[in-house]
């Protein structure tokens, strides 16, 4: 161990025989005798100053369960920014947070965020990344009063992972947003030399006598689906199913669970938001957002933080796009190894050349070390019925100090296409050093990738190219009212292409304001050059952008950048264009939100100025929410590219995670007619596509 850890006092919370009602009153008498903190220090925009509104934390707990209870105090109650809103949709208002490392092992942790009102909003996090898509079934209630607010919090233990030993020893930190001020806040306090790593600043919780009740659960699900298009000029059904899944949850041990699922209900409720999809060098990426895949994702997210990453993700479980059988286990194998494991059969297209199915393969293990470094392995494969893809590697996070990690990735693949008779191998090499603090913030990584490195589990962009990556970002916090941070970065890459033997470079400075009235303010211009079927291009370009929530009611968000940019086509040529983008919420009520957001994008030539397109998309979003559970949200999107009109409405029930009831019914529009036996261009939209949606599922726990 190179440095060591501050001696941390325990939190040692109240067992409880009467557990308290979950109304977010806080007049139960456990709260009277639970013990509190409330030394709160912020860690944003600056560190270790006192927050400018109070907060008390009381914990206490009994056999099955741990209760949180929180006073925050606000000096301007009607400033409070709440609302009634869906699941998952809070972090712009006031909340609190439990962080809670479950084995207090540094190496990851729960985030149970809790609005005003006692809307929820959770998270898993490692390796430095926090996922948000992850569902996790507990309870909260939140009350505004005249002093500030209340919420009261109870999170089952068969909700969580943890050891189970005698005392339970978790980690934990209290955290505390203030939306107008744009102020975080933390107990215990982050120290500004270790700067915002949560993983090795928790305290621990010590929980005596608890009882471990082995989780099983089962979630029976029903879809019904209806698809309508356009067949010689009248809407025709083209596709009619409903299908029944169901998955099974089994607690093999407190932190090993096993998930197995027969015909399993992958729909998403909601698109997926439009991107501009014309004129890409690389495929979009869309995040994970179905159930199954969900617990312990966060393990397979790899070591350091590269940017600008040819390999996006080692394990992207949306290439798994149809499964008929899914299993899985995740969870510890011993104190210090984790381990997360999927199988699955991926039932492929019927004109697919590869076959009728693909099976995929996917091991993680990771070992903790001490703090928050750990060593790692990863096995992906993805097998056909002529061919096959793998992968398999190591990856590495050393803390060489209270502000410095270095970590390491490596991967080997080998590939054999549909009837191919040559196995491709190739490799993912990279290395980085990060240090941060309050004042200072420094990235150092190298990374190669050969041309034939191929994942099909995974997420890749460019191959056959190394790259050096340095950047220096100082942070100033002036003693003015006017400014309250300044961060001002400075990049540079150099990069060899190997497949054409070319150098690229890349210099950029950024800087970025914060200011009152939680304005933040971005300047950004940068150098750069692209090598493209083998000929080196322009890609300089001016950034900047501009978001602020300015008032409870109402946020926006906007930016623009003018840059140098390639025509990706066999025939390459310089162009240059803008991109606009905006996003305007406005909340006139608790329960009522819409949302504007506009992508804008060009592209002209360079050598006679000639527009050769413009890409418009635009698309609102409102959403009325009747309670904490249920709400209907109506969304229209319009793409000029296309030239597509769609347009959804959805009402959903969700009770807690599992349980839920969803309807929706959506529209595709564009301008075409029927003439002739043959559609031809309208000047007027006539519905192409019209579906129909329909789920429900229970979550029955035992």
């Amino acid at each position: 161990m190179l440095f060591a850890q501050d001696t941390k006092q325990p939190f040692l919370p109240y067992l409880t025989a009467v557990p308290p009602i979950i109304d977010g009153k806080l007049d139960d008498e456990v709260w009277g005798k639970a013990p509190s903190e409330s030394n709160f220090k912020t860690w944003y925009p600056d560190y270790n100053k006192d927050m400018k509104e109070k907060t008390v934390v009381h914990y206490a707990y009994d056999k099955e369960n741990l209760y949180f209870a929180f006073k925050a105090y606000d000096t301007e109650p009607t400033k409070i920014k709440s609302s009634i809103s869906a699941r998952d949709n809070t972090k712009s208002d006031d909340w609190i947070c439990i962080n809670l490392d479950t084995f207090n092992d540094q190496q990851s942790l729960y985030s149970f965020y809790v609005n005003p009102l006692g809307i929820q909003s959770d998270s898993r996090s490692a390796g430095g990344k926090e996922d948000e898509n992850a569902d996790f079934v507990w309870y909260s209630v939140g009350l505004i009063n005249e002093e500030g607010y209340t919420v009261e919090v109870k999170i089952p233990l068969k909700s969580i992972r943890f050891s189970n030993t005698n005392p339970v020893e978790m980690g934990v930190i209290f955290e505390r947003h203030v939306s107008r001020q744009a102020e975080l806040g933390t107990y215990p306090p982050l120290d500004p030399k270790q700067g915002a790593n949560f993983f090795t600043q928790t305290r621990p919780l010590l929980y005596e006598n608890i009882n471990y009740s082995r989780l099983f659960e089962i979630l029976p699900a029903v879809t019904y689906g209806n698809l309508k298009t356009l067949d010689k000029g009248k809407l025709s059904s083209s596709d009619n199913q409903g299908d029944l899944s169901i998955t099974t949850k089994i607690g093999i041990t407190s932190n090993m669970i096993f998930d197995g699922t027969l015909n399993p209900d992958f729909s998403q409720v909601e698109a997926d938001a439009g991107q501009v999809d014309f004129n890409q060098r690389f495929a979009l990426f869309f995040p994970e957002k179905r159930s199954f895949f969900l617990e312990g994702r966060e393990t397979f997210n790899y070591a350091g933080n590269i940017l600008a990453n040819p390999l996006v993700s080692v394990v992207h479980t949306r290439n798994i796009a149809n499964p008929t059988v899914g299993l899985k286990l995740t969870g510890k194998a011993s104190n210090n190894v984790t381990i997360s494991s999927i199988y699955a059969i991926d039932e492929l297209p019927d004109d697919s050349p590869e076959g009728g199915e693909a099976q995929f393969g996917i091991f993680r293990a990771k070992k903790a070390l001490s703090n928050d470094s750990y060593v790692g392995t990863y096995y992906t494969g993805r097998e056909i019925d002529s061919g096959f893809n793998r992968v398999v590697g190591s990856d590495g996070l050393f803390r060489i100090n209270p502000s410095s990690t270095i970590g390491y990735l490596g991967l080997m693949s080998a590939n054999n296409e549909f009837d191919s008779k040559k196995t491709n191998n190739g490799h993912f090499l990279s290395a980085d050093y990060l240090y941060g603090t309050r004042d200072l913030s420094i990235i150092g990584q190298v990374f190669d990738i050969t041309e034939d490195f191929e994942t099909k589990t995974g997420f890749r962009r460019r191959r056959g190219i190394s790259r050096v990556v340095g950047i220096i970002k100082p942070k100033f916090y002036p003693k003015t009212e006017k400014i309250r941070r300044v961060d001002i970065s400075g990049l540079f890459a150099y990069m060899k292409d190997n497949i054409f033997n070319d150098n690229e470079i890349y210099e950029a400075c950024i800087i970025r304001l914060i200011l009152p009235g939680n304005f933040k303010y971005m300047i950004r211009y940068n150098i750069a050059e692209e090598i493209f079927q083998g000929i080196k291009f322009d890609k300089n370009a001016f950034e900047t952008s501009l978001s602020s929530q300015l008032t409870k009611k109402f946020y926006f968000r906007t930016s623009y950048k003018n840059s140098k940019r390639i025509w990706y086509a066999s025939q390459p040529y310089q162009g240059h264009g803008n991109d606009l983008s905006a996003s305007i919420t406005y909340q006139p009520t608790g329960n009522i939100f819409s949302s504007l957001d506009l992508t804008y994008t060009d592209f002209f030539r360079e050598d006679n100025s000639k527009k050769e397109f413009d890409y418009i998309i635009a698309r609102s979003r409102i959403t009325y929410q009747l309670n904490r559970y249920l709400f209907v949200r109506g969304v229209v999107e319009f793409d000029s590219f296309e030239d597509d009109l769609t347009t959804d409405l959805l009402g959903s029930f969700t009770y807690i995670p599992g349980t839920v009831m969803h309807f929706g019914y959506g529209s595709l529009y564009q301008k075409n007619k029927w003439q002739d036996n043959q559609y031809v261009q309208s000047d007027h939209y006539i519905e192409t596509k019209r579906g129909l949606f329909f789920k429900a599922s229970y979550l029955w726990r035992f």
